[in-house]
């Protein structure tokens, strides 16, 4: 999937899913892959404009109900998402990003929305609003340590045949199961804000390995004492 000349990252609808911070995800894969010598594209694609099909990981962000709503019809219309995805492009689908990769989650009056499908997953409202920090133990097949990030949402996602979880809860809520997240391929959704990627390296290593292959190691002194002090702050209550 890469392209000849550069890695290539597709930040998706910023005008429209970007509230939690979550293009820092965007940043990290950056850094990460810039740190080991690769060259990196970002494409912004805000949501009046076409996704393009070329990407090698694609990236999208929580947010608002009417703006999700929004950005599930155009993606639905769009389909270059979709496309990209059955090509062999990694994603990382984060919050309300998440919940349109299912196949219904619920909109701003309770009323079911149609996803994208890319995920055998299904959303609704829960009966009381998931805030706060959360840790969870990492599928053990994926190599993870433990993921760490906050949560700020209403959903309870329920986890089809199709997909495995991304982790089991430690400390929060997550889909509502005790479970957090799931993936399929190389597709993964998640309700980590944080942004995740700057709170798990490794997650962002694993969406940029199954690009590029095997990577170098690089210094994540800072990133490990983000990660150290987090953890111990919830570990330890």
């Amino acid at each position: 999937m890469q392209s000849e000349s550069a890695l290539r990252l597709v930040w998706i609808y910023p005008d429209l899913l970007s509230t939690y911070g979550d293009q820092g995800n965007v940043l990290v894969l950056e850094q990460r892959a810039r740190s080991r010598g690769i060259p990196v594209e970002t494409v912004h694609v805000r949501s009046a404009d076409p996704v393009p099909e070329t990407g090698d990981i694609y990236l999208i962000g929580g947010g608002e109900d009417r703006p999700q709503i929004l950005a599930a019809e155009r993606l639905r219309r769009d389909g270059g998402l979709q496309r990209a995805v059955a090509r062999g492009a990694a994603l990382l689908a984060v919050c309300a990003g998440y919940q349109i990769m299912g196949t219904v989650f619920s909109g701003d009056e309770g009323q079911p929305v149609s996803g994208i499908g890319l995920l055998d997953i299904s959303s609704h409202r829960g009966e009381a609003r998931a805030v706060g920090e959360l840790v969870a133990e990492a599928d053990p097949a994926l190599g993870l340590p433990k993921l760490t990030g906050f949560e700020n949402h209403m959903g309870v996602t329920k986890l089809g045949q199709g997909v495995t979880p991304l982790s089991r809860t430690v400390r929060g809520v997550g889909n509502g199961d005790g479970t957090e997240g799931c993936y399929a391929g190389r597709v993964v959704g998640t309700y980590l804000h944080g942004p995740a990627l700057a709170r798990n390296p490794a997650l962002a290593d694993l969406l940029l390995g199954w690009v590029v292959g095997a990577l170098a190691p690089i210094d994540d002194t800072w990133y490990d004492r983000l990660r150290e002090e987090r953890l111990n702050a919830v570990l330890s209550d």
